[in-house]
């Protein structure tokens, strides 16, 4: 069993709240110097820059898991944690057909740009991506593995965009086993509140917009082996007790 470094939660470019400088790249290669063993690249309900990331990270030996936040109809936001670049742009395809079609508008939101691996601006999203999707809090967990994948509440301790700000409890068909918080400090006091989580893995990640802000390998979690399909092995079925 090994002990990985992470940060499972880091938008792009292509998140209009995302820092312009926040390249697939750019983010690629500040975990690198960093010395995280694992990263995801969740930018809202999009994946379209995972395809860069991914030639990046496997040129620096940096393990990426494609993924994105996504943004269910109750506006909560939930880690789409995904096997593969290939299961992840199908999830990508699937979102964009659910997503508010709204516009976006750069000077209001951001710009949401789409770059290659020498960053170069490929493409821009025209539709709003921090919109709400038709898919329902509760449908995005069997949705997540139907892919192959996982997916965890995202912040539940924010008071905005999270299951518990914005529903007011856990729902009771949930099936999630790993949730993340912002603030690890928390933790006793929302497993107090919400006994659904006295069973379930805590997380931290960052949420980062900006490079700066990307985590440094202070948080840790155990996997079979070093790779995507391990990291989600080991969030769909965790032992609570290696937090």
């Amino acid at each position: 069993m090994l002990s990985l470094s992470y940060d499972l939660h880091i938008h792009s470019c292509l998140s209009p709240c995302g820092d312009n400088e926040s390249t697939p790249a750019n983010i690629v290669g500040m975990a690198y110097v960093k010395g995280l063993d694992v990263i995801a690249l969740s930018d809202h309900n999009s994946s379209k820059n995972c395809v860069a990331a991914k030639e990046v990270a496997d040129a620096y030996g940096v393990t990426l898991i494609c993924a994105m936040e996504l943004t269910t109809s109750e506006e909560c936001h939930v880690l789409m944690l995904m096997p593969s670049l290939e299961k992840a742009l199908e999830l990508d395809e699937y979102v964009h057909q659910r997503i508010m079609p709204i516009q976006n508008s750069p000077e209001l939101f951001g710009e949401q740009l789409v770059k290659n691996s020498d960053d170069e601006t490929v493409g821009i999203e025209d539709t709003l991506l921090i919109s709400a999707t038709s898919i329902s809090f509760s449908q995005a967990f069997p949705l997540a593995e139907s892919f192959g994948g996982v997916a965890l509440p995202a912040h539940v301790d924010k008071s905005t965009t999270s299951v518990i700000s914005n529903l007011g409890f856990i729902p009771p068909d949930s099936t999630f086993k790993s949730f993340e918080m912002k603030n690890i400090s928390r933790l006793e006091e929302f497993r107090s509140g919400y006994p659904y989580l006295q069973n379930c893995k805590a997380i931290t990640n960052s949420d980062a917009h900006y490079l700066q802000d990307i985590n440094e390998p202070v948080n840790f979690l155990h996997a079979e082996e070093k790779s995507a399909a391990a990291v989600i092995e080991a969030l769909r079925h965790p032992n609570i007790l290696q937090e």
